[in-house]
């Protein structure tokens, strides 16, 4: 099928992109030209380490040490970037926003938002930092956050790095449960956290699950509350609670000194989504984290000062963390704390901000489709210059709404992950944008479709060959590295394994086709089966259950939650069980776990080491045949699973 170039830069866009000066600096450095970007890509990928090298220098931020070697190894699973750099992550975020007149917008509701300048986000960042490192926080202490998407979580986040500590963020609309499997294995010495109740809240109270949190979390030294109040006691122990607003006002005796730290020095936790148990701590280094979003903001976004950013986020999800690192690149970035109740409130936000970058959703662009809303017949949307989708497909229709609703401009299709904390495909300011398809692969990733029986083209498994930056350090409580390795270069050795399903075209862009692993992606929201198993079991009904995606391109996020249960002797699937089941994944789990439907089956299917196969029911539930029915002691469940799913 030919692309349908759906969106072409103007030559002035090209020749002004931070792409093309990078180009032009790099092409003085080694006294060569490239032909254009497909040339400048594939030197990019066959000299890696050149690239990663120029790009450092090239950057302008703060460090130390020795840019050579680039690279410890040539495998991926081994390699560490930089050995000898040294740098601190908040540093380099704060380094040149000195005289930004707002280097932060904070909108609470409908609030006009707190706006913050450059010179003001830096004093109390160091602030903070001060106070931190007085109460001996330090380099292997862990520093947790439980809040809303608010300017005060930020400060806290970068005054943890600034002294060399871990951070971790939870939202604080999850259950306890739910937070408690991520930040309990942290054995966290601080807790940042939210305690006021906001009208929009749902389900317990927000200080009854922070009183939950704290009696739960024994490791605790410290509590901050960035609300200032005194809902949350601490438990009888020694433990310290501090308001953030007393510590930001206490003179500090002495100008903070900022130390630096090794490339590869811990800067994050994020978390898996949980498919086959408690959720994974990934670890992420300060230095590659820096680096790869640093070029995915300025080479790939083309974000610079005077650019403003929005992303559609709270602080659980790694995009949150991907959109405070914009900073480095002079950035004012927008933060949004409240309720969606309909496409007007981000596309408002969007216009009355002046916000030029919009991060969204497959999902959320659906349920403004689906609403019949035109935001440029309710908004002023001048300001804004790129879209930006992520969490999920975005299919050929979705491209056609957003010219159509929105404007003309770069829509990007951008896919990567947790696991990475960046993209492996994304956009581009230098090249056409093709209709239903990601523009590029990210600079210097050779990333690949690896086909089934090494055909050379069609859909395969997301794959990349080379190290990059942001390769997570590991897993947290993973001394020997197995379970790292396991998850990630176990199936194909030798290659970083995504669990994406991908296709490249002859544009060079790519399109994606889904997960291959058992993570659901619902409503551009990745849901973790185990833990909708886990609040089952509050069902004394439920004997066992399989929960799938079912894919409809008409959905919000292409694909619906279906539930597969087997009910014990004498009990019946009517309304009141659906609804007490429905009742129960909302209430201690979230809305992304409410199935839209539940289905009764007598067996479900089972590998004969006796493992139920979400694989196999997934295929049922969407028509297509299992990859492998004789690893199945019973295939002929997967007719009545069929069945029952094809009359929804």
């Amino acid at each position: 099928m030919q692309p349908v170039t759906y969106y072409r830069p103007s030559q002035a866009d090209v020749s002004r992109s931070l792409l093309t000066q990078f180009i032009a600096y790099l092409s003085g450095r080694l006294g060569r030209s490239f032909a254009d970007y497909g040339q400048f890509e594939t030197f990019a990928l066959q000299n890696d380490e050149t690239f990663w090298n120029a790009f450092l220098e090239w950057s302008g931020l703060p460090w130390e040490g020795s840019s050579s070697p680039v690279c410890t190894s040539r495998a991926c699973e081994q390699a560490l970037f930089f050995p000898e750099v040294r740098l601190n992550y908040a540093q380099c975020l704060l380094a040149g926003i000195e005289g930004q007149p707002v280097a932060m917008i904070a909108c609470r509701g409908k609030d006009a938002g707190l706006r913050m300048a450059g010179g003001e986000l830096r004093r109390n960042v160091e602030r903070l930092a001060f106070r931190l490192r007085a109460m001996e926080v330090k380099c292997g202490d862990t520093v947790v956050a439980v809040a809303r998407n608010n300017a005060e979580v930020i400060i806290a986040a970068l005054a943890t790095a600034a002294v060399g500590a871990l951070f971790a963020s939870c939202s604080a609309e999850m259950p306890t449960h739910a937070i408690l499997s991520r930040i309990s294995q942290l054995h966290p010495k601080v807790l940042v956290a939210n305690t006021e109740p906001a009208p929009w809240d749902v389900g317990t109270s927000l200080p009854n699950r922070m009183i939950d949190l704290v009696e739960a979390l024994t490791s605790l030294q410290i509590i901050i509350d960035l609300d200032n109040g005194d809902r949350v006691q601490p438990r009888s122990g020694g433990v310290l609670l501090e308001r953030y607003a007393d510590l930001l006002a206490r003179p500090c005796e002495r100008e903070f000194e900022w130390h630096r730290f090794p490339f590869n020095h811990p800067l994050f936790i994020l978390f898996s989504s949980g498919t086959t148990g408690p959720p994974k701590g990934i670890l992420h280094g300060a230095g590659g984290t820096l680096l790869e979003h640093c070029k995915e903001h300025r080479l790939h976004c083309d974000l610079r000062p005077g650019d403003s950013l929005l992303f559609q986020t709270s602080c659980a999800w790694m995009m949150w963390n991907w959109q405070l690192s914009a900073l480095a690149s002079g950035v004012t970035i927008v933060v949004h704390n409240g309720p969606v109740s309909g496409p007007e409130t981000l596309w408002g936000l969007v216009a009355e901000q002046g916000v030029t970058t919009y991060g969204t959703s497959a999902a959320f662009l659906q349920v403004c489709e689906n609403k019949a809303y035109s935001p440029r017949e309710h908004w002023d949307l001048s300001s804004l210059k790129s879209v930006l989708s992520t969490g999920s497909i975005l299919y050929d229709h979705q491209f056609d709404w957003v010219a159509r609703h929105v404007k003309s401009l770069q829509l990007q299709s951008i896919s990567g992950g947790t696991d990475i904390i960046g993209c492996f495909v994304l956009g581009n300011p230098n090249i056409p944008v093709h209709r239903g398809e990601a523009q590029c692969r990210s600079l210097a990733l050779d990333v690949r479709a690896l086909c089934p029986n090494g055909a050379m083209q069609g859909p395969g498994e997301l794959v990349c060959a080379n190290p990059f930056p942001s390769r997570p350090l590991g897993f947290w409580s993973d001394p020997t590295g197995e379970r790292f390795k396991a998850a990630y270069f176990s199936q194909n050795p030798g290659y970083w394994t995504h669990g994406d399903l991908i296709e490249f075209t002859g544009t060079g862009g790519a399109r994606l086709l889904g997960r291959t692993d058992g993570v659901l992606n619902i409503g551009g929201v990745r849901v973790g089966p185990a833990e909708i198993y886990g609040i089952l079991g509050d069902i004394p009904e439920v004997l066992e259950a399989l929960a799938v995606g079912r894919h409809d391109r008409h959905v919000p996020g292409g694909t619906q939650l279906v539930l597969l249960v087997v009910l014990r002797a004498g009990c019946e699937l009517d309304s009141a069980l659906i609804a007490r089941i429905r009742g129960v994944l909302f209430r201690k789990g979230s809305p992304s776990m409410v199935p839209h439907f539940i289905i009764d089956v007598p067996e479900l299917p089972r590998t004969h080491n006796g493992k139920l196969s979400e694989a196999a029911a997934r295929a049922a539930v969407n028509g297509r045949a299992p990859g492998n029915v004789n690893a199945l002691i019973n295939p002929a469940c997967l007719t009545r699973i069929h069945n029952k799913s094809a009359s929804l």
